[in-house]
Formats: C-alpha cells, structure tokens, sequence
C-alpha cells in the first residue's frame, strides 16, 4: 500500500528473515546493516509494526515503483515462472456470515459451477466464516470438482476502523481488492453470498473492460413501482454523479494487474478515510464507495442482464437475467428466504443438494468418531483384578506412609 509503503505477513511465533523479492531487490536495497535482509521478531498478537526501510541503488534513481508491477517488464515470468494467462481457472470472491448466509453461499457456490463448464476456483475471507464451513468447504470442492481458499486481513491500523459489523464486512469487500490475493491472480469475480447464477461467468472473465479497473451492473429503472426509492436521481447524488451511472455492488469484476498498476487501492482508502470520518456518510460502504469515485477510479458498466433485483427490475426481465440478487424490497419486506423460494425454481434443488452433502459428511465423521472411540476403549480394557489392585494402589501408598510418619512420632 503506498500509505508508508505498509504491508502484511503471516507468521508463527519465531525469528523471521526478510528479504525482497528478486525483481525488486535489483532496483532497491534495505537501509540498515545488511542491504539484502533484515530480521524481525514475532514475539506475540500485539507487537508493534516494524518499519523496513529501503532505498534506491545506485544507477536505478529513474526507476518508478509502478513500472515493475506491470506485465511488460516480465515480473510474472520473474516472479512465478509462468504467465498469469496459463491460468484457465475462473477465481471467484466472496464474504459470508452467520448461518443464514453460509446457506446462501452454499447454493451461491452450486449454482456457479453448475453454469459453467470451466474450472472454478472459490476465495472467501477466512475472519467471518464459521468452523463448521471452514471444515465442510473442502469436502463440497472435492465432490462438486472447484477449489477453494481462505484468505484472511487485518484491517491496517492507520486505516479508519467500522465498530458495526456488517459495516466491517462491506469494508472487507472493496477496500483491500489489491492486497487480498496473489500477484499472479490476473482477475476475479466477486459475487455476493445470496445470489443465484444462470449465466455462464466464463462470459464476464473474457470481457473487455475498457481500461476500467473494475466492472460493476448499474441498478435497474424497469421496476417503475419503486421509483421513488431510487435516491441517485435526486439531489446529491445526482449532482455527483453527473450523468454516470449508479451502480450495485452484489456482483463485479476486477482486472487486478489494472487496478495495482493504477494503485485504485490506495484512493479508495484515501476517500474513504476523509468520507468516514462523517458518520453519516457512505450508508452503503462497499456500493456508495466506488460510485462516488467512478470519477478518480472508472467502472465498466456491465449489461443489464448481468444482475437481477426484484427492487428495481421488473418481473417481466426475469428470464433474461443471468444472476438474481436476493435484494431486500422495501414495498414487501418479505424474508430472503421466501423470495428465493417464490422466485427461483431451481433455489430448493440447490438447498437439497448442499443439505445432502453436508449430512453424509456428518454421517461420515460420527462413524470415523464412533470407530476410534470403540478402537481407544478396546486398546484400554484391563483384567478386573488387576484394575482393583490398581484403583487401590494410592490407598496402599497413603497408609503405608501414615504407619511411617506414627512410628516417627513415636
């Protein structure tokens, strides 16, 4: 990040060596003892961060930072030994928390895969999942044929924190794009957990984005009834917005070599810590954030069909939708889980089958647990004799050393 150049590393308990990696140790040099690495010391959860400082080599005084992330100059060849193209995986992002919309992010998840025929690879940010979908995520990847990854943040300190949680998570989903995963990852997809996918994705990773960072779906006008709600044609936000679009965020694209080498990570953050700092501002995080910036940071506005949402668009445009958004309506009010039942025919099959799964691998773990416990109580049967002269071994003991100490006394 350039905010002070401020990264992060994971480490166990220990003494670390640190070094840079081979393309940038041509161009810099730590400034300390030894120009090629320093040691650092991970001695709890609190300890403060460490500052690495770095200077230019000689003869590269010319050289600019931004330069040697693009693709031009081979750092993935460099780097990884291979080009980010080779990878045929689509990658695909998202959050989830609580039960509910661990359930949603389940059929989230079959739906995706059951609507493409390419490989599929699931990144979800480890902080908000909980143990019981960490530990069954695997199991559906290995039955349903995708992958997945856990990745996991630490909201940097100099960096406005949220107290709300949801607040929290929104902030999750848009301000650390470009430090979430590997450099070589040359694109992903976020889609929200309480989605349901049509369309094939392979159509959104082949897209042209225009030189656009990222890709959004701007909010649908054919549902007339809820005209009034849509507060982005009147007052501040449309005179911010001046003629662009404004857009959802339960679905976008993210071109991650364009959105580095702009540093749209770094005025995000910038924004959003002079927005924040009013507490009435960005009431919507993660979709308020990248509208107000569209002007510092471009959004690709993505076809209509590209995202459904019973709040703004119509019933009649249903069939040509390619992914539905359980969006809360405000002329209803009705639970998530009724619209989806109401609206998506194929949302119980998808319930059924993720409901399926996670009980055989329960059935599965209690018949392993019941076959070790029935092992460790075999390997631990003694002779009934033998168990009595044991369980009375420490009263022997006892009062052989009370007769000691009483002819002591006496």
């Amino acid at each position: 990040m350039q905010n002070l150049g401020y990264f992060q590393l994971q480490a166990n308990p220990g003494v670390w060596t640190v070094r840079l990696d081979e393309l940038h140790n041509s161009v810099y040099s730590i400034d300390g003892e030894n120009p090629d690495f320093v040691r650092m010391a991970v001695t709890s959860f609190n300890d403060p961060a460490p500052k690495l400082l770095v200077k230019k080599r000689p003869g590269q005084e010319a050289v600019k930072l931004g330069d040697l992330t693009a693709p031009a100059h081979g750092i993935w060849n460099r780097l990884f030994g291979a080009k980010p193209e080779e990878d045929k995986r689509i990658h695909v992002f998202s959050i989830a928390s609580g039960w509910l919309y661990e359930r949603f992010l389940k059929i989230m998840m079959l739906s995706v895969t059951n609507s493409t025929r390419s490989p599929v690879k699931f990144w979800f940010i480890k902080n908000f999942l909980s143990p019981q979908f960490r530990e069954l995520a695997p199991i559906m990847a290995k039955q349903r044929g995708f992958e997945v990854e856990f990745v996991t943040y630490r909201w940097p300190r100099w960096l406005r924190e949220q107290e709300v949680k949801q607040r929290v998570i929104w902030g999750y989903k848009i301000l650390f794009l470009d430090v979430l995963f590997p450099l070589a990852l040359r694109r992903v997809i976020y889609i929200d957990a309480d989605q349901v996918v049509r369309g094939d994705i392979k159509e959104l990773w082949d897209m042209d984005l225009h030189g656009a960072p990222y890709a959004y779906t701007p909010f649908c006008d054919s549902n007339h009834d809820t005209e009034g709600f849509r507060f982005w044609k009147q007052g501040y936000w449309m005179n911010h917005l001046q003629g662009k679009p404004y857009h959802i965020s339960a679905l976008y694209v993210i071109d991650l070599q364009k959105f580095r080498q702009m540093r749209a990570g770094d005025s995000l953050r910038i924004i959003y810590d002079q927005l924040s700092a009013d507490p009435n501002s960005l009431s919507n995080l993660d979709q308020d954030l990248p509208n107000y910036a569209q002007h510092m940071v471009p959004i690709f506005s993505l076809p209509q069909e590209w995202l459904w949402c019973e709040t703004w668009c119509s019933r009649e445009t249903l069939p040509q939708a390619k992914t539905i958004d359980l969006c809360n309506n405000p002329l209803t009010k009705k639970p998530k889980l009724e619209v989806a039942r109401e609206l998506l025919p194929e949302w119980p099959v998808y319930d059924a089958k993720a409901k399926a799964i996670e009980e055989a691998y329960r059935a599965q773990a209690q018949e392993k647990h019941d076959k070790d416990k029935d092992s460790k109580d075999h390997d631990h049967r003694r002779d009934p004799e033998k168990d009595h002269q044991h369980s009375n071994a420490p009263k022997v003991a006892v009062e052989d050393a009370l007769r000691r100490a009483s002819k002591d006394i006496l």
